[in-house]
């Protein structure tokens, strides 16, 4: 249906305008991980009401893990480009490869595995480009942030219908775990305020609500790939509002991950596999 896909597409676009955002704040790391997860956690809430219910065990352990890759992501886009994060944390499609046999007992095909070397080439070029000091760590968190994004991806196939409980709780835990060293931040100003109302209310809170929306009646595999218009996008907008140029090895790097990723998609569609953890087109850590 044409406006379940207008949906992803939406959301794909709202994600992606995360790097901009954070470039353009004068605030914390911490300051704008915890404020703008409280903010969503409370649009969330008052969107979907299924996610007001506790989460059972499972569920929680996915809403940490969703925690973790929120607030790695804002830690990362403070430390290195928004490219950088983004393609990175995109990363996680070869966790969840590596990691489903053990934690789901579901076994990779051959075609996931033959995108395993192509993922670990387009991540190591991002290290080539010439670093400013504490890039190399953003990196390093940004990879930590595609960890954690699979192991959300592999707790929501976990859980079921949990999922949005996992969202409102996942978001409630990444505020208030970093809210006591967001208190020591500078004072925000005007646009601090509004940037970080923005990126609560539509860069989390409603994206989230039009992908939910939209995956109601779209198939998996196209909405995996709708929704990779999301890391083209970031460094895009960052280099317009921010001015910010991602390294040329970046973008080779993050390219070869943005291909593989579709390749992957279609390879798992044609040999009829679209339900495999490796499909799965749920970016509820994204950005």
């Amino acid at each position: 249906m044409l406006r379940s896909r207008l949906y992803l597409l939406a959301a794909a676009v709202l994600w992606s305008t995360a790097g901009a955002a954070v470039k353009l704040s004068s605030l914390s790391a911490w300051q704008l991980a915890s404020g703008r997860s409280l903010v969503a956690a409370l649009v969330l809430a008052l969107a979907i009401p299924a996610g007001r219910r506790l989460p059972s065990w499972r569920g929680l352990a996915a809403s940490v893990a969703y925690a973790a890759t929120v607030v790695t992501f804002i830690l990362a886009n403070k430390l290195t480009t928004s490219a950088n994060a983004i393609f990175l944390q995109d990363t996680a499609p070869l966790y969840v490869l590596l990691l489903s046999p053990l934690l789901l007992r579901e076994r990779p095909s051959r075609g996931e595995l033959a995108a395993v070397p192509v993922f670990l080439l387009g991540l190591s070029l991002f290290f080539l480009d010439q670093l400013n000091p504490g890039q190399f760590w953003g990196n390093v968190i940004a990879l930590g942030s595609g960890l954690a994004f699979a192991l959300c991806i592999l707790g929501l196939r976990a859980v079921g219908e949990e999922g949005s409980a996992v969202l409102v709780w996942g978001n409630l835990i990444a505020g208030a775990s970093v809210l006591l060293p967001a208190l020591g931040g500078p004072k925000p100003t005007t646009l601090d305020i509004g940037l970080l109302v923005f990126l609560g209310v539509f860069q989390l809170g409603l994206a989230y609500t039009l992908f939910q929306r939209g995956l109601r009646e779209t198939p998996a595999v196209e909405a995996s790939l709708l929704i990779l218009l999301e890391p083209v996008l970031n460094p895009v907008w960052t280099f317009l509002f921010a001015g910010e140029r991602p390294g040329p090895w970046a973008l080779v790097g993050g390219s070869i991950i943005l291909l593989a990723t579709a390749w992957r998609t279609l390879l798992g569609s044609r040999s009829g596999n679209a339900s495999s953890p490796g499909e799965t087109p749920v970016r509820e850590g994204t950005g």
